[in-house]
């Protein structure tokens, strides 16, 4: 565990996709998704504050740090800016509630990396993971300038901040196969993720 670095868990989507809110998912018939990706975050970050719409959930640790949309409807982008404002660090690792296989060695390779940047994400070919990414308390004025703009994707931050991107070779060298950045938004996702924790995954 390392108090350099506080840890964001996104929390706040309508799961439209899904038909029903994701965070409550049980892959594994024991933990939630939510509560699992919490657990892991803790093991790598002192401060882990989950972000949502006001929600709650039950099965967390009293020690998580609730951080209620400063926007209602504002997606991703107010859910990182409404995590960053209560986040201890002046960097803060951000996932989403929906990734079940967040690789713990990548994360800590990626805090490790010098912070000459605003932002730190991954990138694969034309692809970037926005919701897997370190994000400095730097953005925030940033942030508010999209919001007062409505401008509500967080991809948009990035033309306004300094970026550093991780490289394939470099996420290879930790998830060969990506699985970190497999997202649960459907059924049908959701029964891959089942079988790939059961072994029953063929690729």
């Amino acid at each position: 565990m390392t108090d350099e670095i506080s840890a964001i868990l996104l929390a706040g989507g309508r799961s439209r996709r899904m038909g029903r809110d994701k965070a409550g998912l049980k892959l594994d018939g024991q933990l939630t998704l939510l509560r699992s990706i919490a657990d892991k975050l803790k093991a790598i970050s002192h401060q882990v504050i989950v972000s949502t719409d006001g929600r709650r959930y039950e099965g967390l640790d009293d020690d998580i740090i609730w951080a209620d949309d400063v926007y209602p409807g504002g997606g991703s982008l107010v859910g990182l800016y409404s995590g960053l404002r209560v986040a201890e660090r002046d960097y803060a690792l951000v996932v989403a509630c929906d990734m079940p296989f967040i690789n713990a060695d990548l994360l800590r390779y990626m805090i490790a990396r010098p912070r000459d940047y605003d932002i730190l994400a991954p990138k694969t070919g034309d692809k970037i993971e926005p919701l897997h990414a370190i994000y400095a308390k730097r953005c925030l004025p940033a942030i508010e300038k999209l919001l007062a703009a409505g401008r509500k994707k967080i991809i948009e931050l990035y033309a306004e901040v300094k970026v550093r991107y991780l490289t394939p070779e470099e996420i290879d060298r930790y998830d060969p196969r990506h699985r970190a950045f497999f997202n649960v938004n459907t059924p049908e996702e959701l029964q891959e993720a089942k079988a790939i924790i059961e072994g029953r995954d063929k690729t």
